[in-house]
């Protein structure tokens, strides 16, 4: 792969995610006030895009509740900072079964699968400029359960999606996540610019060795954009990686809750530094109005 770095990269926060994360750091935004908070702190910091799950405000556990995202859909556009605003459509696939000698039926603990029209009625609701399409099925280490995407559900979902004018952000955990998006495109139902998020180190998706990775990037179409990461650890070495790639980057709490050793880290410090590593690369920073501009964008009001 030729080094081709690009002169300017986006960052993206991804302030909280789906994981069972809310009780290993206070610092793990839970009510919407503390997500929407958390995207403006991370957008000052110099993240042009926010990715944003929501919680139960209480307990912290993931939710997909259509009024919490409109809550921090409201609150960060009622800021004074601007920022991309990037939803997941990822929840609604999770399949526990149960145990090896009879995984049928399937736990109720854990389940949560769902059509297509509830996966992304928060979409609706929200009309964000980006929203996240998980490009496959896999196996999640966390808990003995399956992100299930099938091929019907991802069309389903691309389409609606597309016809509300939102972005799609390919979220692609392995290769054959990318070699199924290729196909979601050449049917037309992923418009361009396409964009893909190179999910790494995720157990059990694509390990984060650089052997793999430079796998994953090459499995990109020239003409895509994409954007990298890592979790735990590697994060801040793979905002590095994705830059030399020449891709864009993105760091936050839903990966990693460190800054260093001893020091839980808060969204916006881990955007602050991403920030110094990249303009020590030489490479500048975009602004949420270029992202726009290079992805074709609509920012919106709430419908």
């Amino acid at each position: 792969m030729p080094l081709a770095m690009r002169d300017k990269v986006f960052i993206t926060a991804a302030l909280t995610g789906s994981g069972s994360t809310q009780d290993r750091s206070d610092r793990v935004p839970r009510s919407p006030e503390q997500i929407a908070i958390a995207a403006i702190d991370a957008a000052k910091a110099g993240a042009a895009v926010v990715h944003c799950h929501v919680r139960n405000p209480e307990t912290g556990v993931p939710d997909r509740s259509v009024h919490l995202y409109r809550e921090v859909v409201e609150r960060i556009r009622a800021s004074s900072t601007d920022v991309v605003i990037n939803l997941t459509a990822g929840m609604g696939g999770d399949i526990v079964f149960g145990p090896t000698d009879a995984p049928i039926p399937l736990s109720e603990q854990g389940t949560d699968m769902v059509s297509a029209a509830e996966r992304i009625a928060h979409l609706e609701a929200c009309l964000p400029e980006i929203a996240t399409l998980d490009c496959g099925t896999m196996n999640f280490a966390e808990a003995d359960y399956v992100m299930t995407n099938t091929p019907g559900m991802l069309r389903d979902m691309a389409s609606r999606m597309a016809s509300l004018g939102i972005r799609i952000e390919i979220e692609a955990f392995d290769t054959g996540h990318l070699w199924f998006a290729q196909q979601l495109v050449s049917e037309g139902l992923i418009p361009a610019p396409v964009m893909v998020q190179l999910c790494m180190g995720i157990p059990w998706g694509a390990p984060d060795d650089l052997n793999t990775f430079i796998a994953m990037v090459n499995n990109v179409p020239s003409d895509w954009i994409h954007s990298a990461f890592s979790i735990g650890r590697h994060q801040m070495a793979y905002v590095a990686a994705a830059v030399l790639s020449g891709g864009n980057v993105r760091v936050g709490l839903e990966d990693n809750l460190w800054l260093e050793k001893g020091h839980l880290a808060t969204n916006a410090e881990l955007v602050a530094r991403a920030v110094t590593i990249v303009k020590a690369m030489g490479v500048q920073i975009m602004t949420p109005d270029e992202v726009r501009a290079e992805l074709q964008l609509t920012k919106r009001a709430l419908p």
